[in-house]
């Protein structure tokens, strides 16, 4: 399967279980691999046979302003469905993180796989 990868995508949104965490909008860090349907795109060199990774960062800080999530987990499962959904990725891995969230921690973070990679 190939893949696209987007490393450290900043975007804003208010997420945390604490109050404190929720009266602005965080700064959190996103990592994506997403599976590509099929290896067409690497022969045609067509962008309209792959899936476009800045429509893709732009439907995501989209997203990221009009909902509000709790826990990273439920945060990571929404990109991770999005992107399978409307992009038709048969597989993405998601990583979120919380920048210096916590005093002498750097990152506090999730990582969620879904779909199926085929082997």
């Amino acid at each position: 399967m190939d893949i696209i990868f987007l490393r450290e995508v900043r975007a804003d949104t208010v997420i945390g279980v604490y109050d404190w965490e929720r009266t602005a909008a965080q700064t959190i860090e996103i990592d994506l691999e997403i599976g590509i349907p099929s290896d067409t795109p690497c022969h045609s060199d067509n962008i309209g046979d792959t899936i476009h990774y800045g429509v893709v960062v732009e439907r995501l800080r989209q997203s990221l302003e009009e909902q509000h999530f709790l826990l990273l987990e439920a945060l990571a499962e929404h990109i991770a469905k999005m992107v399978r959904e409307e992009f038709g990725a048969p597989w993405v891995r998601v990583a979120v993180t919380k920048l210096g969230i916590l005093p002498g921690v750097k990152r506090v973070g999730v990582q969620i796989e879904r779909g199926h990679r085929p082997r």
